[in-house]
């Protein structure tokens, strides 16, 4: 019988940020901690070594750690999404078949950066992630970093695979997300990419979301979620605009994942610095992060109280 992705996998994902010791190693117990600090926030999973996970900055031994730390520690209490793109085919492959080794639940990708790919190539590039485990793939579509735009055309060939599930739709087009969708099915899931829009995402056909911010609110996306799915859109718009003013404020600093993890310092997470070139936020910053923090810690009290 085919079972129903939507169903089982819908939901918000924490984009989960990389985990470094002091000296800039991959830090596994920083990274199990990290996994653990948000079972109970009301996520339906992670999403392991994409863009907010700096895997695109770290060597395949080093996303491998990673995963490994936080199998270890949430396997049977979230849903685990793994980024195993990489620039060449062979280490996206390795990483895909380590993924599914641990016990993962899904594998996704990113086209394959730097070279300016054919649509032949990335296709190529992801059938051989697809072919080379048994674990459901979805596509992440990030044109504004990978300089490939995902055509209606390859999205609609790769969705007639039973393993090709879904899209993470980062395009910034809530167009082309509705299409997507239109072209999936209603099987196929779809989850919103940019943070700033999630309910936009959300109220034109996405199933759920993966984003980066939410690791540092992601009791803000879900109660977001619950808003949409209950119907009182008034309530969520509002709650969207305060995410957005949140939004705005973490892209002030240096770099957005070293505001965020510096964030989640504040709150007794490690995570250690972002890997240069993302820049770390420096000790100038200390106090206004501390307002935000405090600021967001309110608002979250305020909406998980309601």
């Amino acid at each position: 019988m085919e079972r129903n992705w939507v169903k089982e996998l819908a939901g918000v994902y924490v984009a989960m940020y990389s985990a470094y010791n002091d000296a800039g190693e991959v830090d596994s117990d920083r990274v199990r901690k990290l996994a653990r600090y948000y079972v109970g926030k009301g996520i339906k999973g992670l999403y392991v070594g994409g863009s907010s996970g700096e895997g695109i900055l770290q060597t395949a031994e080093e996303r491998k750690k990673v995963l490994e730390a936080v199998m270890e520690e949430v396997r049977d209490e979230l849903v685990i999404l793994v980024h195993v793109g990489a620039n060449s085919t062979r280490e996206s492959v390795e990483l895909a078949r380590h993924a599914e080794s641990v016990g993962a639940d899904v594998i996704s990708a990113v086209p394959s950066i730097y070279y300016r790919l054919s649509e032949k190539a990335v296709e190529t590039h992801w059938q051989r992630m697809i072919d080379s485990t048994s674990l459901p793939f979805i596509i992440y579509n990030i044109p504004q970093t990978t300089g490939f735009q995902l055509s209606m055309g390859l999205l609609s060939r790769m969705a007639e695979q039973e393993k090709v599930i879904g899209v993470k739709m980062s395009g910034e087009s809530t167009f082309e997300l509705q299409q997507f969708k239109a072209a999936g099915g209603d099987n196929f899931l779809v989850f919103n990419g940019p943070d700033e829009q999630y309910l936009a995402g959300r109220s034109i056909g996405a199933d759920g979301g993966i984003g980066g911010t939410y690791g540092v609110m992601p009791e803000l996306f879900v109660a977001l979620d619950g808003l949409y799915a209950e119907g009182k859109m008034e309530a969520a718009r509002e709650l969207q605009f305060r995410i957005n003013g949140i939004i705005k404020r973490l892209l002030a600093y240096p770099s957005l994942y070293g505001a965020c993890k510096s964030i989640l310092s504040l709150r007794g997470v490690e995570t250690g610095s972002p890997r240069l070139p993302l820049l770390p936020v420096g000790e100038e910053h200390q106090g206004s992060l501390a307002e935000l923090n405090d600021d967001i810690l309110r608002t979250v009290a305020a909406y998980t109280k309601r």
